[in-house]
């Protein structure tokens, strides 16, 4: 069956039984992928016991898959356009079940970060292929209701995490994490490689051998140096945080500038005519931010919950749990009055209420109940039901057909590097702040529970910067997206 050409399906007004077929599939195999993020988050105090590791050592679990993201998602604008769908889909379901493998097996910490990073190149592949598809088969006025499905993948997904690992791990070893998805991501792969059609029209692309490991020690770089900033003087690296986030901006000024001078030839590895659109930049700012907050207080919530409030992974799990289903239950919701109303209206709310949110975590003591923290949970998890998908909506739609793929390549870069740098930040100000009281004679639980008020209050200090860029994004015009794309 002859692929479909972005521009011919844009002008359409529905999409085919295949077009569903091919996203569906994607989205489940998406949901599997990005659910491993942060499925580690309440494994950790566990992992440490049985590992005989340090905190800032396992950490680097979480650390290791983003970094990994970080370096990969980069190189898939390349790869989704020289490569039919199908292909590439096997590519990412086969790394990301060998990955799953080596973790179910692991012996030690060292061959589970393996495993974690052979994932995080399944994982990286899946969200652009996922985004790109959409963006080529869905016509642009029922785009705010896939994309609805599309953000309970991307939010929720990264929510419910801890919520299933805190029930796996109440009756079964850590392993059984990776054991129990598994098969499920074996069987999404044997389905969609035999179901599964190209829908994309692959295009010769050249690669250029220096932007490859330029990207790599760009974006790997600033990940790594974010992550040994937040362990502190805990654990040192073999390089330096300062050193490493200084040699990821310098290379990082060097890619963009290759960059720059190859797609002039239409021969860049990220294209980076996507930034004409100002509707694409703003959102980019606002979807870190968003990043930050989410991976920051998935990163915190779990240590206050369990070492502050002295609550279990299992009831951990099921205090974020509702979160992660508000999310879910809203997205089609979201989507669909993004198609009729825009995305100001959607998107002002959600950036001052995730403000107001982060702002009340600042206030959380020993003493604060639980039932306090769940409905902070709920609340955020409303607003940034808001903001994900017309973020993810606008900024995709206000690039041209032909850098889709580099659209959703910068989106996906732009989520690892701020969620690694939301989850070194909230850590490292957790940690200084904390063993800093404790020092000085603080009881430990009180102790952490300043870190942790610390850290949410420079969260919302940051989240000001999302208000502000609200007001600039609105839903792309007929038409715009070419616009932007052409003219400087």
């Amino acid at each position: 069956m002859a692929p479909v050409h972005p521009v011919d399906r844009a002008e359409g007004t529905s999409f085919s039984p295949r077009d569903r077929l091919v996203i569906s599939i994607l989205l489940i195999s998406t949901f599997v992928v990005i659910l491993n993020e942060t499925i580690m988050a309440v494994a950790l105090p566990r992992l440490m016991a049985d590992l005989g590791v340090t905190a800032s050592a396992a950490q680097w679990l979480s650390t290791a898959f983003m970094l990994t993201m970080a370096v990969v998602i980069p190189v898939t604008g390349f790869l989704i356009q020289r490569m039919h769908t199908r292909p590439v889909f096997i590519m990412a379901m086969t790394a990301f079940s060998t990955g799953t493998l080596i973790c179910a097996l692991a012996p030690a910490l060292e061959m589970l970060i393996f495993g974690r990073v052979v994932q995080a190149v399944g994982t990286a592949i899946m969200m652009p292929l996922l985004m790109t598809t959409v963006m080529t088969l869905v016509p642009p006025a029922a785009r705010g209701a896939t994309m609805g499905k599309l953000s309970i993948v991307i939010s929720v997904a990264p929510a419910i995490g801890p919520t299933i690992s805190g029930i796996i791990l109440n009756f079964l070893e850590w392993r059984w994490i990776f054991w129990i998805v598994l098969p499920i991501a074996v069987a999404t792969l044997l389905i969609g490689a035999r179901r599964i059609p190209n829908v994309s029209e692959p295009r010769y692309a050249p690669v250029d051998v220096l932007s490859v490991p330029l990207a790599a020690i760009a974006f790997g770089g600033l990940v790594y140096g974010l992550n040994s900033l937040g362990e502190g003087a805990g654990h040192q690296g073999p390089v330096s945080g300062e050193t490493a986030v200084i040699l990821g901006v310098a290379t990082m000024i060097v890619f963009v500038l290759r960059q720059l001078y190859l797609q002039k030839s239409d021969r860049a590895l990220l294209d980076l005519r996507t930034f004409r659109s100002p509707i694409f930049c703003v959102s980019i700012i606002m979807m870190a931010v968003c990043m930050m907050a989410l991976l920051g207080v998935m990163i915190l919530l779990p240590i206050y919950t369990q070492n502050v409030l002295d609550l279990t992974a299992l009831q951990t799990g099921l205090l974020l749990l509702p979160g992660g289903l508000v999310m879910g239950l809203m997205a089609p919701t979201v989507g669909g009055l993004y198609d009729r109303h825009g995305a100001r209206v959607l998107i002002v709310p959600g950036a001052i209420v995730m403000t107001g949110v982060l702002s009340w975590l600042a206030t959380l003591t020993q003493d604060t109940p639980w039932f306090s923290v769940l409905a902070a949970h709920l609340v955020l998890s409303v607003a940034l039901g808001l903001l994900f998908t017309p973020l993810f909506t606008a900024s995709l739609s206000a690039v041209p057909a032909q850098l889709y793929s580099h659209g959703s390549a910068i989106l996906g870069t732009v989520q690892q590097v701020a969620g690694a740098a939301g989850t070194a930040l909230f850590v490292a100000l957790m940690s200084l702040q904390s063993a800093s009281l404790a020092q000085g004679g603080a009881e430990v639980h009180s102790a952490l529970a300043a870190g942790v008020r610390l850290a949410f209050l420079w969260g919302a200090g940051i989240s000001v910067l999302a208000i502000l860029s609200a007001f600039f994004i609105r839903r792309p015009r007929e038409g715009e997206a070419g616009h932007a794309g052409t003219h400087a």
